[in-house]
């Protein structure tokens, strides 16, 4: 790749933070781990980008993506990462488990994607039921009636519809037995939005 021993440090920083987090770095975070400025990791990141080994969206905080083709095997889009379970109940820790589903003629997304198993059954209405595994692309942001994984204070995470409504959230379950959670906005993260979903069946 033809890279500086900085730059690698940079890159094996980023793939090492998506692996541990299911999320890119931002610029800061990359910059504390590696005991530098802001400013050098935008110079490495800029170099990175003119060698085709990462890309990303300039308007987006946690989009820094390493290019397939220098991902090592295992880590490669045809295995998408299952991070663990999902609630569709009450909110519940999220848990990242190193499992993995090989689906990149399914599902592709400029953003990335992972996958996540629901536990519950809040969302039974819209036929996202417990077990069933859903393709969630990354995204920060939502529309509105989008089934989103949210996070709650930085510790929550739960699969809802998303509305937003003035300066609150409203994460709205698809089971008319349950009531919506309406959260003030600054306390709910967006992790992604459903796009696919997958359902084992068992004799």
């Amino acid at each position: 790749m033809n890279l500086t021993p900085r730059q690698l440090d940079v890159l094996v920083a980023i793939r090492n933070y998506r692996h541990l987090h299911g999320m890119a770095p931002t610029m800061q975070e990359l910059a504390d781990q590696l005991g530098t400025s802001k400013v050098t990791i935008f110079e490495h990141i800029e170099a990175l980008e003119r060698k085709g080994v990462i890309r990303r969206n300039p308007h987006m905080s946690r989009s820094l993506e390493i290019v397939p083709k220098y991902l090592p095997d295992e880590e490669r889009p045809t295995k998408l990462p299952l991070l663990g379970n999902i609630a569709a109940g009450a909110p519940i820790l999220a848990v990242e488990n190193r499992e993995e589903l090989d689906l990149e003629q399914i599902f592709k997304s400029r953003h990335g994607v992972f996958v996540l198993k629901i536990k519950g059954d809040s969302m039974i209405e819209d036929h996202l039921c417990d077990g069933d595994y859903v393709v969630i692309e990354r995204r920060e942001t939502a529309r509105n009636g989008e089934t989103v994984v949210a996070l709650i204070d930085e510790a929550e995470a739960t699969l809802k519809r998303f509305y937003k409504e003035g300066s609150k959230i409203r994460l709205q379950p698809a089971n008319s037995e349950m009531k919506p959670r309406i959260i003030e906005a600054n306390r709910v993260r967006i992790q992604g939005v459903v796009i696919g979903v997958m359902r084992a069946f068992r004799k």
